[in-house]
């Protein structure tokens, strides 16, 4: 396999800031900043373990999906509301409604484009193997995905005109993804 959990003893984390006395710093595969949101892409990691390694592959992949699709399904639901509350007066909850529906069905559509950014299973010395994933999808995708289906006016199966302009919603849209990249997503 040739690739282990790292555990290493220092004396300061990387912020300067001393380790307790007996404390020891582990570094998680598949995490940290470089797999963490920023502002072109949504990220997730996750971690599974189990006695068989596909099984905890599987057990990684469904815990990073289900954050990554958590994940997106809170921006859509921000971008939504924000724009339907600052562009849209007077039928604003009735449309900030019209773009979360169009929004979900094209986070759906979108998780299965996900992109695997890293992966890694080790095995401990209890014999048990511990898998480690990290994802993304583009934001530039995501926003594609909700303007086409926003352009064509559907919701659903039903056909629903609503009142969308591109830029403002891309403007919210990407104030959110900055706004998820300062939490550390």
């Amino acid at each position: 396999m040739g690739c282990a959990v790292l555990i290493a003893a220092t004396s300061c984390s990387k912020k300067g800031v001393p380790l307790a006395s007996g404390e020891v710093e582990v570094i998680i595969p598949c995490s940290g900043p470089d797999y963490s949101t920023n502002k072109k892409h949504i990220r997730a990691s996750g971690m599974g373990m189990s006695a068989d390694a596909n099984m905890a592959k599987k057990k990684a992949m469904a815990e990073a999906t289900s954050a990554l699709a958590s994940t997106l399904n809170t921006l859509v639901e921000r971008v939504a509301t924000n724009y339907a509350s600052s562009y849209q007066m007077g039928e604003a909850e009735e449309s900030k409604q019209k773009y979360e529906d169009m929004a979900k069905l094209v986070v759906k559509e979108k998780l299965t484009g996900i992109r695997t950014i890293c992966e890694k299973i080790t095995r401990a010395n209890d014999g048990k193997y511990r898998a480690y994933i990290a994802l993304e999808l583009e934001g530039e995708e995501l926003l594609r995905g909700i303007h086409n289906s926003m352009s064509k006016g559907m919701t659903g199966e039903n056909k629903v005109r609503i009142d969308y302009e591109y830029e403002k919603y891309k403007q919210e849209f990407d104030k959110e993804m900055e706004r998820l990249e300062k939490q550390g997503y």
